[in-house]
């Protein structure tokens, strides 16, 4: 019988075992938590996790105990005011009744608040568990791997510049002294007689004569075992090991022309906060480039994008074609996996709505992993949606989708990113 026991850290004193089990329950619970709260999260909170708040009836479990069981006696009041049938008028309203403010519950059931803690690991689990960026299948990310030269221990063959001088005299050594111990025993024991016998008094010429032949013969064989031996080079041994490519790049294209209000681009910060944490769950270095527009484009910093203002119309080709410029300057899609977001109020000048399309299907999607159009107003669509809906009919790699309000981020978030559930063909 084996016995397993956890000994992994527990945070802040807190059981880990206690806590997954704790998840696993209230699961759904807690995923429409974390939905109904990224609408209230901002910039600055993107590196936190989150509180979720859960119903207290949510939490309810059905408990054993024992029955009250036997037999009792019980004596109940009478009744002295009143009779069957008779009416009972309702209560005054009292005042002071409660310390609270607003309404009580209709139903008489009233929601205390669970305030339950989970981390950013956490929080971003539940966020994107059901979500996968599209056509990952169908680009062969595998393709973009790269090779690195490794160190891989030693070998017996190689080039001449591969030969490791340490490793081979050890080799060496180590191969005289096995092919020499016994001589060399042999050796010093032949020495030891002959200088016993020098320091006899006696005559022993023959002997002597003798054992110098012998210690002669023994110093000719170790003299022949060669100081290095083929048998002893040792050649350093390099590996090529593969390193997925965990680059990626994030492009950012806003329209800042007056009809962009503040509003709106608060809106468009929230959705490019969500494409950027999901694309982080995904690759290790992420690369951020931000492009505004008016009717002429420029790459700014992050303080800049959301909070400039300009004035005037808009060219939107102008973002699409400083983008295509900066990936072929230093972005190479060979090496980068290339994503694109660009979030409008639709307004654009009617004779250049062609030429973003045609800067789409040419230039920029051949080269990017996705690319998607987000269009936040209240009014009818122009001339920009109308092409980028010819451009969605017919590449898997662009969508465009309308946001009226805060609300419709996530949701939109989420259809765009879900998981295909088809099976392969």
């Amino acid at each position: 019988m084996a016995n397993f026991i956890d000994r992994r850290l527990n945070s802040k004193n807190k059981s880990t075992v206690n806590r997954q089990r704790f998840l696993r329950r209230y699961k759904n619970q807690i995923k429409k938590s974390v939905a109904d709260a990224i609408n209230q999260r901002g910039v600055t909170d993107i590196d936190s996790g989150e509180n979720i708040i859960i119903p207290k009836k949510d939490l309810s479990e059905p408990v054993f105990h024992q029955g009250s069981g036997g037999i009792h006696d019980k004596i109940h009041p009478g009744n002295d005011k009143f009779s069957p049938g008779d009416r009972i008028a309702k209560p005054p309203k009292q005042q002071g009744q409660g310390s609270g403010q607003g309404d009580a519950s209709n139903s008489g059931e009233g929601e205390d608040d669970f305030t339950f803690s989970i981390s950013k690991e956490e929080y971003l689990n539940l966020l994107f568990e059901d979500l996968e960026l599209p056509n990952l299948e169908k680009n062969q990310l595998d393709k973009l791997i790269e090779y690195k030269t490794v160190r891989s221990g030693f070998c017996a063959e190689g080039v001449p510049s591969n030969i490791d001088i340490v490793k081979s005299l050890q080799g060496s050594i180590a191969r005289r002294i096995a092919m020499t111990s016994s001589k060399r025993k042999q050796l010093k024991a032949y020495q030891e007689t002959l200088t016993a016998l020098n320091q006899d008094k006696h005559d022993h010429i023959n002997e002597e004569r003798e054992l110098k032949n012998k210690i002669a013969e023994l110093e000719t064989k170790i003299a022949k075992v060669p100081f290095i031996d083929t048998f002893d080079l040792r050649f350093r041994n390099f590996a090529k090991q593969a390193v997925p490519t965990s680059k990626a790049v994030m492009f950012c294209l806003m329209d800042v022309s007056g009809s962009m209000d503040q509003a709106t681009k608060e809106m468009a910060k929230r959705f490019y906060i969500l494409l950027y944490l999901f694309l982080s769950r995904t690759y290790k270095n992420i690369d951020v480039v931000y492009i505004r527009h008016h009717t002429q484009a420029k790459e700014v910093d992050e303080q800049e994008f959301f909070y400039s203002q300009e004035t005037g119309g808009t060219i939107a080709s102008s973002a699409l074609e400083l983008m295509n410029k900066i990936i072929n300057e230093r972005y190479n899609d060979n090496q980068w996996n290339i994503y694109g977001a660009q979030a409008s109020d639709g307004d654009n000048w009617a004779d250049d709505s062609p030429h973003c399309k045609s800067l789409l299907e040419n230039k920029i999607l051949p080269k990017t992993r996705y690319f998607s159009y987000i269009e936040i107003t209240q009014r009818a669509h122009q001339t920009l949606w109308q092409q980028y809906q010819q451009v969605k009919e017919s590449h898997s790699n662009f969508t465009s989708v309308h946001i009226k309000e805060v609300s419709d981020i996530y949701p939109v978030f989420r259809e765009l990113f879900k998981k295909n559930t088809k099976s392969a063909a």
